[in-house]
């Protein structure tokens, strides 16, 4: 129950930071704000401040930024429709903005006290790895790319070599300052022997550096770009047929997920670790999600906006904001029926066992 109650909380978090970003950013802009509220459903605490409600609300589920003429007409000249068009665009993606800098600042929070980080460099072999030399592999070598996928990471390396379906690699490496291109190289797991035990492994022995705070910097931000590349990834798998509708996860599932993660672990803090980690993840995946061009999110609308900007400049009129406003609803109708699946799915997964 206490994980339950966790997860629940940080998907509040999220959303009210998310709306929290076009809160603050709207103020800036001098745009008239009705309601900024924290959670759902009947309020428990409002209090009015000027031209706006702040209110906190029962259901620690999200939260809203109500600005005036957002989704309507309105004659006031500080309506968020009458700004000008980059003020629009700022504030659309302020949400997105505050998700991805959450995750990092999770991240930062989360190797704050590191003591030691992988790298993708090479540091030796295990006996009998058959493509160590000139031609392959060297100790030194810094891992830059794999199948053209950069390597930022040393969880990079074992990411997409995993992904590699048993096909020889295209692998770029940094030996003595110069980029060496080794294509089609075959490395496959095969087993080794290490302190007596056989292992399946790839053969490869990475470098530690000591967790500096540049280190501990850089490492945080390449975590953070990497969650964004697995957005792309999933995506990417999602078309092309690699990954269906089964494999796809939401609210609930991501809340039986963290259940499992904290249950699993070995203490309440490597818990609580471990959530904030996959918080970090959420956080990034949300801001992403959020700005793809899809009718009823932050993104559609901010395409809508570009649109707008380039009819006004053929032909000197806007479209006319009814026809966006279908388009919004429609998708609006498609993103909760695509909710539904996923959720159908999700319960079905977890009490089907």
């Amino acid at each position: 129950m206490l994980y339950i109650i966790i997860a629940v909380l940080l998907f509040g978090f999220l959303i009210a930071i998310h709306e929290f970003g076009h809160f603050i950013t709207a103020k800036a802009f001098g745009v008239r704000v009705n309601e900024f509220a924290i959670g759902m459903g009947p309020a428990i605490f409002s209090r009015q401040k000027g031209e706006t409600l702040y209110a906190l609300r029962v259901f620690p589920v999200g939260g809203y930024c109500a600005m005036e003429g957002e989704d309507e007409d309105s004659d006031d000249p500080r309506a968020f429709g009458a700004q000008k068009g980059w003020k629009r665009l700022v504030i659309l993606a302020a949400g997105a903005f505050m998700n991805f800098l959450a995750g990092l600042v999770l991240i930062l929070l989360l190797f704050s006290g590191a003591q030691a980080f992988s790298t993708p460099v090479i540091s030796g072999f295990m006996d009998g790895f058959p493509l160590e030399g000139e031609q392959g592999l060297m100790a030194g070598d810094r891992i830059v790319s794999i199948n053209g996928e950069r390597i930022y990471l040393y969880n990079d390396v074992t990411l997409f070599l995993s992904r590699g379906n048993g096909e020889p690699y295209d692998i770029v490496v940094e030996r003595n300052g110069q980029r060496v291109v080794l294509n089609d190289l075959p490395l496959e797991p095969r087993e080794y022997t290490v302190d007596g035990q056989t292992v399946t492994r790839y053969g490869l022995y990475f470098s530690i550096e000591e967790a500096t705070v540049g280190a501990k910097l850089r490492n945080s931000w390449y975590n953070a770009i990497d969650f964004v590349r697995l957005v792309r990834i999933s995506l990417t798998d999602l078309v092309s047929g690699n990954a269906g509708l089964k494999d796809m996860t939401g609210p609930v599932g991501i809340v039986d997920t963290i259940t499992q993660v904290g249950s699993q672990s070995a203490s309440v803090r490597i818990a609580l670790e471990n959530i904030l980690y996959f918080g970090a993840l959420i956080a990034v995946n949300l801001a992403v999600m959020n700005l793809l061009p899809l009718p009823a999110l932050d993104g559609g609308r901010i395409f809508f906006l570009l649109i707008n900007g380039a009819w006004m400049l053929l032909f000197r009129r806007r479209i006319d904001p009814k026809y966006e406003s279908y388009v919004h609803v429609a998708g609006l109708v498609a993103l909760l029926a695509l909710m539904a699946v996923v959720t159908f799915n999700d319960l079905a997964r977890i009490f089907g066992g």
